[in-house]
């Protein structure tokens, strides 16, 4: 009884252990990927920064593009919490006016968002561009509640489609983030926000 209890106890302190390399592993992949690009990083560089040989490396993963999507899991992750910080605001364009700002802001401090959006992968990397795909898709089902939101309180007569308006803000949004880290400019989110929503509201 009690060696199998002191199994368990050390089976369960492997496993936290290996998770803890893991995430180690994706937060040093992190920053990487987001000064270098996807295309820019390889799995020697990544276990030179981490001082592990590349077996050790392939032993948590199995190669360059698990460890992306798993960034891009975290990077995600992130952003959809600063998109649900905007729904706790008490009016519709306080709501707009944060999921805007927290949007650029974050865009412009996670640099693997904005190289995702532009992300040139070869045919082979089919699997990357579909992953990235679906977490736009959930960002988008975010963002969407707080557009239809802003269409209802003003009781327009006509219909708006508030998916089509979701893409057109998101991809508003990520034209201005790529124009603003193409010309290493320093982004007015509290201005552009209002901007933004004087033009589409």
């Amino acid at each position: 009884m009690l060696i199998k209890k002191t199994m368990k106890i050390i089976a369960k302190q492997s496993e936290d252990v290996i998770q803890d390399t893991k995430k180690y592993i994706v937060d040093t992949a992190r920053q990487f990927f987001s000064e270098y690009s996807y295309l820019g990083v390889s799995m020697s560089d990544i276990a030179k920064k981490l001082d592990i040989t590349k077996a050790a490396l392939y032993y948590h993963f199995t190669g360059k593009a698990e460890i992306y999507e798993k960034v891009l899991d975290e990077v995600f992750y992130d952003l959809s919490l600063t998109i649900t910080e905007a729904m706790n605001e008490t009016t519709i364009d306080k709501k707009l006016h944060k999921l805007i700002k927290n949007y650029l802001e974050f865009g412009f401090r996670e640099k693997n968002l904005i190289k995702s959006i532009v992300l040139k992968l070869s045919p082979a990397d089919k699997q990357i561009t579909k992953h990235i795909t679906q977490l736009r898709e959930q960002v988008a089902d975010l963002i969407q509640p707080i557009i239809e939101e802003a269409f209802a309180s003003k009781k327009l007569v006509c219909k708006v489609d508030s998916q089509l308006l979701t893409s057109m803000l998101t991809g508003m949004m990520d034209g201005l983030l790529l124009e603003y880290s193409f010309l290493n400019k320093k982004i007015n989110s509290a201005k552009v926000s209002d901007q933004i929503i004087a033009v589409l509201f």
